[in-house]
């Protein structure tokens, strides 16, 4: 695939006509000029070592010299194939809680918001490595596949909300299965779970689940993000906080007993989210205990810079003009070949 890295600076070639016009008129003038002096003929017997059609030709090379020097700044590139690039690391999948509970400020700014910042920093500290991730609330839905395309798992990150998910719930099961398909099938490459919610109203077997994961070789660590104490939910559109049937404000709780129990059946560590950076730390030294092995990924091979041609070219008939004279070489101008 070809490309110019700085397609803008082409509309420098609009200068080639004007460039064209501009000799032509010069050319014209110098005609003019000479036919006040006498007759074209007597005046070419006079000056029989001036030549009209090397000063053409000098035009033609700076002509060409000039759309290859816009060619050269535009930077044309060639590449864009699709090649396997092998890496050493480890596989993530995250499952994050989306339920409306997690807008609770018992944090800062909220759970979510807080969830969010742990997992770019998080992305932020991996190498080589391949992330997806799963959002749920009621139900799991595939939010990012597994990659090791960062940016792109960064920008996901910033559109995650409550209302992406339209089932209200904690279904934490549903979430850790759905992960669990979500890997590649290289059985080598060690595969982690990371949990990230405040466990309130799971609603499935997300204990078998676990259970499940553990038999395939998967550890499942957790964070829980919120407090003991609770907070009020907001409501999404700002107005008030949910209440119950009875009219009551509904107070949100991190529910710390099924978090750990999780996180002791998967075989993995289970941190508090609070305002600081410590369950970000306890993580990332989970995952560098992880044994990095070979995974594969498929990404686009950077373009390769081209500028070289035009520019040798450039070079070239920049040299050949230096050497061509307006008028006839004497000593050329001698031999006749075919007198």
């Amino acid at each position: 695939m070809f490309r110019f890295q700085y397609p803008e600076y082409l509309y420098l070639l609009l200068l080639l006509p004007v460039l064209l016009l501009l000799f032509l008129y010069s050319m014209n003038r110098k005609k003019s000029a000479l036919k006040r002096f006498g007759n074209m003929a007597t005046i070419r017997q006079l000056m029989p070592l001036v030549s009209l059609k090397k000063q053409y030709l000098k035009f033609w090379l700076l002509f060409a010299c000039t759309g290859l020097f816009v060619m050269v700044i535009a930077g044309p590139q060639f590449g864009s194939k699709l090649e396997t690039v092998k890496r050493n690391g480890i596989e993530v999948m995250v499952c994050l809680d989306v339920s409306n509970s997690m807008l609770a400020n018992d944090i800062t700014p909220n759970r979510l918001d807080k969830a969010k910042q742990i997992l770019s920093k998080l992305v932020d500290n991996l190498n080589n490595d391949k992330i997806g991730l799963i959002v749920f609330a009621g139900d799991a839905y595939i939010q990012l596949p597994i990659t090791a395309d960062y940016v792109s798992a960064k920008m996901f990150l910033s559109s995650i909300n409550p209302a992406m998910v339209p089932t209200q719930g904690t279904a934490i099961g549903a979430a850790i299965n759905l992960a669990l398909r979500s890997f590649t099938p290289n059985e080598a490459t060690e595969k982690t779970i990371i949990l990230i919610t405040d466990g309130e109203n799971h609603e499935d077997d997300a204990i078998g689940a676990t259970e499940e994961a553990v038999k395939k070789g998967i550890t499942v660590n957790v964070l829980g993000i919120g407090s003991t104490k609770g907070a009020p939910i907001p409501v999404p559109d700002g107005n008030g906080f949910f209440k119950d049937s009875e009219g009551n404000m509904v107070i949100s709780h991190l529910d710390e007993e099924i978090a750990k129990k999780i996180a002791i059946t998967g075989n993995g560590i289970y941190a508090q989210t609070d305002n600081t950076n410590n369950a970000l730390k306890v993580l990332v030294k989970e995952l560098e205990k992880k044994t990095k092995s070979e995974v594969e990924s498929k990404v686009y091979s950077s373009y390769d810079e081209k500028y070289q041609i035009p520019a040798w070219i450039l070079l070239i008939i920049l040299v050949l003009e230096i050497f061509i004279l307006d008028r006839k070489n004497r000593i050329f101008n001698k031999i006749k070949l075919f007198s």
